[in-house]
């Protein structure tokens, strides 16, 4: 019986070790992403792989990782089936609103509601992490729209 409750209390350690580290490369945006067709009129269609020792967080995460990239990384494109797009938002106003971006990516929040994954995802081991890909489909007219009423970014007509 001692033996079988060292057993258990080892595996949950172990497993909230593997959790943590989890959380960690979560939280440094460890994400690529790319174009993945042409979305309905106002979306980017995006395939995003997320890495992850756990493989249920690397499917969870890509939803906000998709939002993310649209926001500050921009989204690389494909050949002949899609454009190369910049990112939303610049690196300088992205530090000035950290507090705005920390709550928007928080756990349950508003990034949720402008993206959302199709089809099923596509996993496969890469040393000791797993790469999960999934495409999702990311609302980027109705995000610039919130983003410029919060007064995140500029509108695009007030460059003129």
């Amino acid at each position: 019986m001692k033996k079988l409750v060292l057993i258990l209390v080892a595996v949950s350690l172990s497993l909230a070790c593997m959790a943590k580290t989890s959380d960690k490369k979560t939280k440094e945006w460890l994400y690529d992403i790319e174009c993945a067709g042409v979305g309905a009129q106002g979306t980017y269609l995006v395939k995003v792989y997320s890495y992850s020792n756990v493989q249920s967080k690397a499917q969870k995460q890509a939803v906000k990782n998709a939002v993310h990239g649209v926001l500050f990384k921009g989204v690389m494109g494909k050949g002949r089936e899609c454009n190369s797009q910049r990112p939303l938002v610049k690196s300088d106003v992205a530090s000035q609103h950290e507090d705005f971006f920390k709550n928007f990516f928080a756990e349950g929040g508003e990034y949720a509601k402008y993206a959302s994954a199709t089809g099923a995802p596509e996993t496969s081991k890469v040393g000791s992490q797993y790469k999960v890909g999934v495409v999702v489909s990311v609302q980027k007219d109705q995000l610039r729209r919130d983003l410029e009423e919060a007064g995140i970014i500029k509108g695009l007509s007030s460059g003129f």
